[in-house]
C-alpha cells in the first residue's frame, strides 16, 4: 500500500510539473503544441500568370487582401464568378434566398449541369479535345474526346428513359474507376434523375444499405475490375446487396473482365445490349438549378449513414470556381485527381468540375503501389501530368517507399500540387514538395468535406504557404474558430465553423431533415458545425487539428491527435502514425501511438524511447507518447482516414464493429496483439 501510495504521489508530482510547463494555455480550448514558421512564396512569375491574379486584374483589385474585402459582397463576388463559370437556360432572379438552415442559390434559373459539362463543348473547338484519359491496372489505355463522352452519355441517357427512369428517380451507382462510372452519372443527371453513387469497395451490406435509403430503381455496376493483379467479382457483391432491395426493378452490367457472372432474367441487362441502336442526341432536361443533382452517404464516427443532397446550380459554380481559381487550371493542363469518383473528392474534382472548365483529366483504375511503388510516377511521366491533387495517406505511403522510386522518372511537366482527405503533417508536406514538386510546385492544402460540395479553406495559388495549414477561407467564403461558448478564439483549438451560407452546400438529408438542423446547426445559432478541431494563427491561417471526438484529454489539457502524429512524421524515420487515447486514472488520458517505420528501417526499443523524446521536444514533455508501437499499417477507411476509434475500440479490446468499409481490415488484428 506504502509502495502504491509514493508512486501515485511521485505521478501527481509529474503532473504537476507538466501543468507549469503549460500554465499560459486556455483551459477551456484545445492546446496548441506545434509552432510550423516555414513559409514558402511563389515566384512572380507563376503568381501573373495565374487564373486569379488575371480574374483580379479584370476587376481593378490590388492585391489578396482586398480580393477577400471585395468578395465579402457575395451578391456582386457570386454574380461575378457564375457568369465565367455556367449558362442559364433562363437566368436567376437572386443569387441566394438564405433562411437558416434552409438555402437556394441562383434563384429562378433554369439550369442542368451537363449542359455545362458536355452539351456546350460539342458546339465548340472542343468537341474533339480529349477530355477522360483512362488507365487500367492491367496497362490498357483508352481516351475519349468530349465528343465520344456526349455521344456515350446520351446513348445511355436514352435507354435509361427505356427503363422508365424519370426526373427525381435514383439511381444506385456501384463501379469502379472506369470512364463508364461519370458516363453513367452524366446520364442521369440529364434526365433530371438523381444519382448516389457507393464506392467499389465498399460491402454488399454498405451497398445494399444506401440503395434501399435512397430508394432506387435502377442499379447500373459491372462484371468486375482489377485491383492488385486480381479481379475483383463486383457483379456478386451486388446481387448479394440486391437479395433485400425489392425496390430495385433493373441492373445494368457494364462489361470491365468478360468473366462469366450470375444473372437474373428480366432484371438484368448488359450495358452494351441496353445501349445498342439508341439515338445518339437526347436533350438536357431543363430544370430548377436547385433541383437535386445527387445523394452521396457518409457515416461520419457514429450512426446510420446520412443521405448528403447536392443541387444542381450552386455545386456546378462552387466546384468550377475552386478548380479555376486553386488549382488555376487551364486549357493544356493535364488534371489529375488520384481519388475514387464514389467519395465527393471524385464527384467534385474528377467529373464535374474538370468537365465544366472542358479539361482533360487522368482515371486510374489500379492501385497506387501496382506493380510497383512508381506507378503513379509513370503515369505522371507518361501523360504529362501538370497538376496532381491526392491525400496525405498516399503521400506517406510513398514517403514509406523512399525517394529512388521517384527518381526513375521525369515529373517536370507537373506546376501544381494539392492535398485533400485530412491534415497534411508538415514533414509530410515538405517531403511532397521536394521530392515530387522538385521544389517549384505550390502545395494547394485543401479542406472540405461532402457536406460543402467543394473547398472552402485553402490557398490559392498566389497565397504564401505555411506547411500544414489549408490557409484561408477561399474569396466568397466564411469560416471561423469558435469555443463552446460560441465566441471566436484565435492561437488556440476550437469548433472548426462557417458562418455564412455557400454555394455548394448540402441542401438537407434525404428523408431526415431533423437530423440535418441537429447535426449542422444546432450547437451555435444559424452557423454550420464543421465537427473538426480547428486553430487560427495570428496571420488567420488554418490549421485543421482532425475531428472533434478525436481529440486527447491528458492532465486537462485537450490535445489534437494529429498534432502528435505530426511530431511523429518529422522525425526522419517515420512515415505515418496513428494516435489514440486510453483512459488513464490520473491524466485522464494517456497517449498511445502506433507508428509505421520507413524502409527497412529496424525497430527497437531505443528507437522507441528516440521517438517519445522527439515528440517531448516537438511539443512539449505532455505530448510524450506514453506507449509507442510499430505496426506495418494501420486501419483506414477506402479514402484513406486513419479510423482512430477502430484503433482505439482494438486496443482496450471492445468490439470494432463492422470493418468491411475498410480498405485494410487485416490491419486491426495488429494492432490487437500490438501489447
Amino acid at each position: 500500500m506504502g509502495n502504491n501510495t509514493f508512486n501515485i504521489w511521485a505521478i501527481k508530482l509529474e503532473t504537476v510539473k507538466l501543468w507549469a510547463d503549460l500554465k499560459n494555455m486556455p483551459d477551456e480550448n484545445i492546446s496548441v503544441l506545434l509552432d510550423e514558421k516555414r513559409v514558402f512564396k511563389p515566384s512572380e512569375k507563376f503568381v501573373n500568370e495565374t487564373n486569379v491574379k488575371q480574374w483580379m486584374d479584370e476587376h481593378n483589385i490590388k492585391n489578396l487582401e482586398e480580393l477577400h474585402k471585395k468578395a465579402e459582397d457575395r451578391e456582386w463576388f457570386w454574380k461575378e464568378i457564375s457568369k465565367d463559370l455556367v449558362e442559364w437556360y433562363k437566368p436567376y432572379d437572386k443569387v441566394v434566398e438564405w433562411e437558416a438552415p434552409w438555402v437556394k442559390w441562383f434563384v429562378g434559373a433554369k439550369y442542368n449541369i451537363v449542359h455545362d459539362a458536355l452539351d456546350k463543348h460539342v458546339k465548340s473547338w472542343r468537341k474533339n479535345k480529349v477530355a477522360f484519359i483512362f488507365e487500367g491496372e492491367p496497362g490498357d489505355v483508352q481516351k475519349l474526346t468530349y465528343n465520344d463522352l456526349y455521344i456515350e452519355v446520351n446513348k445511355l441517357a436514352n435507354a435509361l428513359k427505356k427503363l422508365d427512369v424519370k426526373k427525381g428517380d435514383r439511381v444506385g451507382i456501384y463501379m469502379p474507376m472506369l470512364p463508364e462510372l461519370p458516363i453513367a452519372m452524366l446520364a442521369c443527371a440529364k434526365i433530371g434523375a438523381i444519382h448516389s453513387v457507393v464506392f467499389s469497395g465498399f460491402s454488399a451490406l454498405a451497398f445494399r444499405d444506401r440503395v434501399n435509403d435512397c430508394e432506387a430503381k435502377v442499379v447500373i455496376t459491372c462484371d468486375g475490375f482489377w485491383r492488385r493483379g486480381r479481379k475483383v467479382y463486383l457483379k456478386q457483391q451486388s446481387d448479394e446487396a440486391l437479395e433485400k432491395a425489392p425496390g430495385v426493378k433493373h441492373v445494368i452490367v457494364f462489361k470491365r473482365t468478360g468473366d462469366a457472372v450470375p444473372w437474373t432474367p428480366g432484371r438484368d441487362v448488359w450495358w452494351h445490349d441496353l445501349v445498342y441502336g439508341m439515338p445518339k442526341e437526347c436533350e438536357s432536361e431543363k430544370l430548377d438549378a436547385n433541383d437535386p443533382l445527387f445523394f452521396l452517404y457518409t457515416s461520419g464516427t457514429t450512426g446510420k449513414p446520412k443521405g448528403i443532397i447536392h443541387a444542381h446550380g450552386g455545386y456546378a459554380v462552387g466546384t468550377a470556381y475552386t478548380l479555376k481559381w486553386v488549382f488555376d487550371l487551364k486549357d493544356e493542363d493535364i488534371w489529375w485527381c488520384a481519388a475514387d469518383i464514389g467519395w465527393i473528392t471524385g464527384h467534385s474534382y474528377i467529373v464535374y468540375a474538370p468537365l465544366i472548365l472542358g479539361a482533360t483529366s487522368v482515371i486510374y483504375e489500379g492501385a497506387p503501389n501496382y506493380p510497383q511503388p512508381d506507378r503513379w510516377w509513370a503515369l505522371i511521366e507518361k501523360f504529362n501530368v501538370t497538376t496532381l491533387y491526392t491525400s496525405p495517406t498516399s503521400i506517406r505511403l510513398f514517403m514509406k517507399y523512399g525517394e529512388e522510386w521517384i527518381k526513375k522518372h521525369d515529373l517536370s511537366t507537373l506546376r501544381l500540387l494539392g492535398s485533400v482527405g485530412e491534415p497534411i503533417n508538415p514533414e509530410a508536406w515538405i517531403w511532397y514538395y521536394k521530392y515530387i514538386g522538385n521544389e517549384k510546385c505550390q502545395i494547394m492544402d485543401t479542406w472540405w468535406q461532402t457536406e460543402t460540395g467543394h473547398c472552402v479553406i485553402s490557398p490559392l495559388p498566389i497565397t504564401p504557404l505555411k506547411p500544414g495549414s489549408a490557409t484561408r477561407p477561399l474569396p466568397g467564403l466564411s469560416a471561423d474558430v469558435y469555443n463552446e461558448e460560441g465566441k471566436p478564439v484565435q492561437n488556440a483549438g476550437g469548433n472548426l465553423v462557417l458562418t455564412h451560407p455557400w454555394p455548394g452546400m448540402l441542401r438537407g438529408i434525404y428523408k431526415n431533415p431533423e437530423r440535418y438542423k441537429e447535426t449542422y446547426w444546432s450547437k451555435f445559432k444559424d452557423t454550420y458545425l464543421a465537427g473538426d478541431v480547428t486553430r487560427k494563427d495570428s496571420d488567420g491561417f488554418f490549421w485543421i487539428q482532425g475531428r472533434a471526438d478525436d481529440v486527447l484529454n491528458v492532465s486537462g489539457h485537450r490535445i489534437g491527435n494529429s498534432e502528435v502524429e505530426s511530431a511523429l512524421v518529422s522525425h526522419p524515420m517515420v512515415a505515418e502514425a496513428a494516435v489514440i487515447g486510453k483512459p488513464h486514472e490520473i491524466k485522464g488520458e494517456s497517449i498511445t501511438s502506433y507508428v509505421i517505420l520507413k524502409g527497412h528501417i529496424t525497430p527497437s526499443d531505443e528507437l522507441r524511447n528516440e521517438l517519445r523524446e522527439h515528440v517531448g521536444k516537438e511539443m512539449g514533455k505532455i505530448a510524450r507518447p506514453d506507449e509507442i508501437w510499430f505496426v506495418s499499417d494501420v486501419p483506414k477507411t477506402r479514402s484513406g482516414k486513419i479510423m482512430r476509434r477502430v484503433i482505439r475500440a482494438k486496443a482496450l479490446g471492445k468490439d470494432v464493429g463492422d470493418t468491411s468499409t475498410l480498405a485494410n481490415p487485416e490491419a486491426v488484428d495488429e494492432i490487437g496483439k500490438a501489447k
